[in-house]
């Protein structure tokens, strides 16, 4: 079984991190009790452990070595793939010129014992975030953990429980609520420019190089991740109760899967599935083909460590033992008494959202397009295209308006670098919109998608109190409300 998890984040100085890792090759680990020792006088640094070393761990590795070493350090690594250990290991002595020690998944307690950090890092597969988090509490450490925080209802319930019992922090990962336009959109309602908000609509779109990459990798089984409401979506639904202030009550959903199935393969020409892109025989005449051995970064990070544990980063998409939604519509309620429509789908021609927000003053939409990218690939994640973004809103009875959109740059529309220096500066700035989360805001966002899942399963409408117990609400701006004045339009428009 794999504990390793690619990226979901964008990345700090993706274009340097290429030319160290690929350079760094497969140094051999150092003896762990002379590093120990190493390690044993602890600084005035902040100390973070890491576990997982997949690609989700690029951004944060690159961002604490290139912005945050005269305050933090990174002491320890931890995962199930001895040659990924190995790669970060060398990454990590080119970006800092210390060796850092490797623990293998099973010696994690041990890590923790012979590094002691303050904080532990978990971006690991997701179905492995409730029992890192958990565990780490335990032994005293603060948090920080890539979303989805955990993928189950049980699970969720654990981590609530454990936090409420240990009384560390834990940090949800969520830094699409950074991104200047996304932000942008959180400032007009609060500032009530369409009065209070009734309903919603949120339609995501994955195109077919980043969508289909979730169908090649370890989130195309349940077991793993849970499907695309729980890997991917939770982003989507920690912004709208981001957006919104407001948490869900009840989900509706369906989904299904008819894209990313052995019969579109013989639609689209090909004899059959196969089992993976490296040895397919049909590869030169599938655009679905994903080449490890042709990108540096995925030769070294994955092809050259498939012998510690054969994990493929290339299945086949076609493959029928995938058992992940492709297209999936939901409707929630919230908290506040607005209600959201909304779908993703796996297989479009672009990537990015249309969401649209009709209040009691008027409405807003506003659109991204995304760039392309496969994780792992060296790109930037979430990068938003040039000219693919606006905002537009709509009083009622008056004359629409653009509004010029914020800008970024970088991984997840220049939000990556706001949310490292909000979690790691040593010196907090205020912030009106709120946006660092902890586990209240991770375990909603969650439980939006493991709401729509047995909705998906049974038919029937789910209840967000019926499935974990104790979360309290997150911290969220105040925002217009239903009990506010609202002017009377203008009957001359």
């Amino acid at each position: 079984m794999n504990n390793n998890s690619e990226s979901q984040s964008g990345d700090i100085s993706r274009r340097d991190f290429i030319k160290v890792a690929a350079a760094s090759g497969a140094g051999a680990l150092l003896s762990q009790s002379v590093l120990a020792k190493s390690f044993s006088s602890l600084s005035s640094k902040k100390r973070y452990a890491i576990v997982g070393v997949g690609g989700r761990t690029e951004m944060w590795q690159a961002g604490l070595y290139e912005y945050f070493q005269d305050t933090t350090e990174v002491v320890g690594f931890c995962d199930t793939n001895i040659g990924r250990l190995k790669f970060y290991q060398n990454y990590a002595k080119k970006a800092t010129g210390r060796t850092i020690p490797t623990y293998e998944a099973k010696d994690f307690d041990r890590m923790i014992q012979e590094t002691k950090p303050d904080t532990v890092i978990v971006t690991t597969v997701d179905s492995f975030h409730h029992q890192y988090i958990v565990r780490a509490l335990q032994l005293g450490c603060d948090v920080i953990t890539e979303k989805p925080m955990t993928n189950t209802d049980e699970k969720c319930q654990q981590v609530i429980d454990a936090q409420k019992k240990y009384g560390k922090n834990i940090t949800v990962s969520f830094n699409y609520r950074y991104s200047p336009p996304r932000t942008q959109v959180k400032d007009l309602l609060m500032n009530g420019v369409i009065g209070d908000v009734l309903s919603t609509d949120f339609h995501w779109m994955l195109n077919t190089h980043h969508g289909t990459d979730y169908f090649r990798r370890w989130h195309s089984m349940k077991k793993f991740s849970n499907g695309l409401m729980l890997h991917k979506a939770t982003h989507h639904f920690d912004l709208m109760n981001w957006w919104l202030s407001a948490v869900p009550v009840s989900v509706s959903a369906m989904g299904k899967k008819e894209f990313y199935t052995p019969a579109m393969a013989k639609r689209l020409g090909l004899t059959s599935h196969h089992e993976r892109c490296h040895t397919c025989p049909e590869k030169a005449k599938c655009s679905f083909e994903l080449d490890l051995a042709a990108n540096a970064n995925m030769k070294a990070l994955y092809l050259d460590n498939e012998q510690y544990d054969g994990y493929f980063r290339d299945r086949c998409v076609f493959r029928p033992e995938i058992d992940i939604e492709d297209t999936m519509n939901v409707l929630v309620k919230y908290s506040n008494g607005a209600t959201m429509s909304y779908s993703l789908n796996a297989f479009n021609s672009w990537e990015g959202y249309y969401v649209i927000f009709n209040g009691t003053k008027g409405r807003i939409e506003h659109k991204i397009e995304e760039m392309m990218y496969v994780s792992g690939d060296g790109g930037v994640q979430g990068g938003i295209k040039p000219g693919g973004e606006y905002i537009k809103v709509f009083p009622i009875r008056g004359a629409a308006y653009d509004v010029e959109v914020w800008k970024g740059e970088g991984g997840h529309g220049g939000g990556d670098i706001l949310m490292l220096h909000d979690i790691f500066d040593p010196v907090k700035k205020a912030d009106k919109y709120l946006r660092c989360a902890d586990q209240r805001a991770g375990a909603y966002s969650l439980l939006t998608g493991v709401a729509a899942n047995h909705s998906m399963k049974t038919g029937k409408e789910v209840k967000i109190d019926d499935l974990v117990k104790n979360i309290g609400l997150p911290d969220y701006p105040v925002m217009p409300n239903h009990a506010d004045p609202v002017p009377m339009p203008d009957k001359n428009l």
